[in-house]
């Protein structure tokens, strides 16, 4: 131990040092910069990002530094960590656990262990190495699996056992084989990662983002990764992994925060994300994007010249207006974007039309090709021509499209004939109702679903952008002159050639658009960015919609997905991969599987098989790592006074609860509910002492929670309560899927409260 102790201590000694290095080189750049020396902007920034993001590395590394050792056979040690570090004479003190050269510190089993002779765990307090394990590969708990697959056994049951915490951790100490071999997969091409519950999809995904970040910075590092998690209370959960390794070129987002300035709600009934998130949507879009370009019957009449001398009236044949159209779809542009074309063709027509005629009726000159052009220009501000415009082409918003898609019966009938009328009134809403004398601003009023932002930014891309708003959103166009302004008066007083562009490169500078910013927040205000890397949780709740969109942000189409299909349970969600990836990523996608269980115990496992057996008798159960000694029970209610009296069950429920909540003994709870309860039950919970709602901001810090199967997907509690299954199963199509995640979510303890009969597919479950 004290050996240990020298070694660990030298190599926080050089992570202090390390520190001390990049903190003095970023004093430097700032002092360089006040003095007003020659260096560049951009060599400036670059310098301070590179060491800002070394100096959060070395931060992030002081927990944990050192967790393992691995010995050859001619008795060379090598240690491993959170990061890479090295002696004044650059020889390696610390081999970084992404690097190729720690595999054999995770890969080697007692069954294969390579060049390995020995391997240590070391266990850590603060910076002291107070326990360690010696080549300890085999757990006799292990039920129907050969242990010489598990490595680290005691490190590894350790972590398991501990309390949860109500955050994720990394597990660079404990990653397994299996899991080493996902984490270290090459980077092109879609890899899908079929896991059952507790197998450790979510963080071996992550740490699957830290390695391919490691491995392939220069690659990754412009573009970044995107992690997809199924809720914002998810993400809470996993906010800190990644930090923690020190990764900040990661966007964490839900499908419902992908478009800027919306944020979804989970409101949407079962039926209506149906249909919201069925392929057919596309088309639906783009034809009620059709109907807003109106063509006359025969011809329109507009007047131009009305304060002039000139004033005229012209009429629109439905020809003139077909052409127009024609030219604006020649572009090729989405909708917004193709207007000029439109615009340009009907002023230029326009414009000869009257040109003929006046110089049929002039006594003097004719109107040369000059003098046309002018003229087609003044058209295109005439207030008739405008309107004639809207008509014909009009400026939409995707919000814009979309609330009238939604409130209008006759349009959702003529975009969606292959939709039944049952399946179009889950659409249907009434508009926003304005303040009386305002109009309705459809971008500030709707409140969107997280099932609308797939269609929110499908109908971006048929539409463009609207002018004067960019990816991320409006402009403002007086705050943007002011800027180049500014731009330009520096340039000036500098003594710099005024340049138009190197005005507007510097403003743009200034407004920090280039390269400067963090690239998590320059990619969630940009819609149309493109991620080197797209990993997904719980990818087999997304909707084909979904899909849609999440391909749009992965051009190169290397992305991780991580799921398994036994716990689908959106309505929209999926059967089978390929039903998600076969159009996008035909013959470029490749699936492993996650076969062992490190979360849940054997005996909570054991109840499950008939609720698995439900969904898909082929589907098999992971083989639990480990036994909790907790045997899973069930408790059934009778109302008080054996009657069924108004307010029994509620009561009786209410006590039960209230009696497993005092008698927690530390760690976490999750009481798992139907999510079609009525207000009676639900109020009865929330109003007892100690109980949060999982929409609470304190909810993962709090003992117990409150939530439905839908919301407790990823996450993991201590103890789970799951209150009244044949409900849980009765509540949608999907019900038996939510009812295997429920009862999945423990890693100690499992009880079942229930007032009617159990479901049969739950056997085994000890009767209190």
């Amino acid at each position: 131990m004290r050996a240990e102790n020298e070694y660990v201590g030298k190599l926080y000694d050089r992570l202090d040092a390390q520190r001390e290095l990049a903190a003095t080189r970023l004093r430097e750049i700032h002092r360089r910069e006040k003095g007003g020396t020659s260096q560049s902007r951009m060599e400036r920034d670059t310098l301070e990002i590179h060491h800002t993001r070394r100096l959060s590395e070395l931060h992030a590394a002081e927990y944990g530094l050192c967790f393992g050792r691995i010995e050859s056979a001619d008795g060379e040690r090598q240690y491993i960590g959170r990061i890479a570090l090295a002696d004044e004479e650059q020889e390696p003190l610390l081999t970084d656990w992404r690097a190729s050269a720690a595999e054999p510190f995770y890969r080697a089993t007692p069954a294969a262990p390579g060049a390995v002779t020995a391997r240590r765990h070391l266990r850590s307090r603060g910076r002291a190495v107070v326990d360690f394990d010696d080549d300890a590969f085999g757990v006799s708990a292990l039920e129907g699996r050969d242990s010489s697959e598990l490595s680290g056994e005691t490190a590894l049951l350790a972590s398991l056992t501990a309390p949860r915490t109500g955050r994720m951790g990394d597990i660079v100490s404990t990653i397994q084989a299996e899991q080493d071999r996902v984490i270290r997969s090459e980077l092109g091409g879609v890899l899908v990662v079929q896991g059952g519950p507790g197998t450790g999809k979510t963080v071996v995904a992550l740490h699957r983002a830290a390695y391919l970040l490691y491995t392939h910075r220069d690659r990754l590092a412009k573009s970044g990764v995107l992690v997809i998690g199924p809720n914002r209370m998810f993400l809470r959960y996993i906010d800190q992994v990644l930090p923690a390794l020190g990764e900040s070129e990661v966007v964490l987002s839900s499908i419902g925060a992908l478009y800027p300035g919306v944020t979804g709600a989970d409101t949407e009934t079962p039926e209506a994300a149906a249909v919201k998130g069925d392929a057919r949507m596309a088309r639906v879009l783009a034809t009620a994007l059709e109907s807003f370009r109106q063509l006359p019957e025969e011809s329109w009449t507009v007047t131009v010249g009305r304060r002039s001398a000139h004033q005229e009236q012209l009429e629109i044949s439905r020809a003139l207006c077909e052409r127009a159209h024609a030219a604006a779809h020649r572009t090729g542009e989405a909708h917004n974007l193709a207007r000029p074309a439109l615009v340009e063709r009907l002023s230029s027509e326009l414009a000869l039309r009257i040109a003929r005629d006046r110089n049929a009726r002039s006594e003097g000159g004719r109107m040369d090709l000059d003098e046309v052009a002018d003229l087609a220009d003044e058209l295109v501000d005439e207030p008739d021509v405008r309107a004639l415009v809207e008509r014909l082409w009009p400026l939409l918003s995707p919000e814009q499209l979309l609330t009238a898609l939604f409130g209008s019966p006759e349009l959702l009938a003529a975009a969606m004939p292959d939709f039944s009328e049952a399946e179009r009134a889950t659409l249907l809403r009434e508009p926003p109702a304005p303040d009386p004398g305002q109009a309705v601003n459809p971008d500030e009023e709707a409140a969107w679903t997280t099932a609308d932002v797939p269609l929110l930014d499908e109908a971006a891309e048929l539409l463009g952008p609207l002018p004067g708003r960019g990816a991320a959103g409006p402009t403002d166009a007086a705050a943007d002159a002011r800027e180049l302004e500014f731009a330009k008066i520096v340039l000036d007083d500098f003594g710099v050639g005024l340049v138009e562009m190197d005005a507007a490169m510097l403003a743009r500078q200034y407004r920090g658009e280039e390269s400067f910013r963090p690239l998590a927040e320059r990619a969630v205000e940009d819609r149309t960015w493109g991620f080197g890397h797209v990993i997904v949780d719980e990818a087999q709740e997304l909707s084909p919609m979904a899909w849609r969109l999440l391909t749009r942000r992965c051009p190169g189409r290397s992305m991780t997905i991580v799921g398994d299909l036994a716990q689908t349970g959106a309505s929209a969600g999926l059967n089978s991969w390929g039903e998600a990836l076969d159009e996008y990523t035909a013959g470029r996608w490749r699936s492993v599987e996650l076969t062992v269980n490190y979360r849940t115990p054997a005996e909570i496992m054991r109840i499950t098989e008939g609720v698995l057996r439900a969904i898909d008798p082929a589907l098999t159960a992971p083989s639990a790592v480990r036994s909790g000694g907790i045997r899973p029970w069930s408790l059934r209610l009778l109302p008080e006074g054996g009657g069924e009296a108004k307010g029994g069950r509620a009561s009786v429920l209410r006590a039960a609860v209230e009696r497993e909540v005092a008698a927690l003994d530390g760690g976490r709870m999750a009481i798992i509910y139907p999510p079609t309860w009525s207000a009676e039950l639900f109020y009865g919970l929330v109003e007892l002492d100690g109980v949060t709602v999982i929409d609470d901001p304190s909810a993962l810090d709090s003992p117990v929670v409150l939530l439905t199967a839908a919301e407790a997907k990823g996450l993991e509690f201590d103890a789970v309560l799951v209150l009244e299954p044949a409900e849980i199963l009765a509540a949608h199509a999907r019900g038996v899927n939510d009812l295997y995640v429920a009862l999945t979510r423990a890693t100690r303890s499992l009880g079942v409260i229930h007032s009617g009969e159990l479901p049969e597919l739950l056997e085994g479950l000890d009767p209190r």
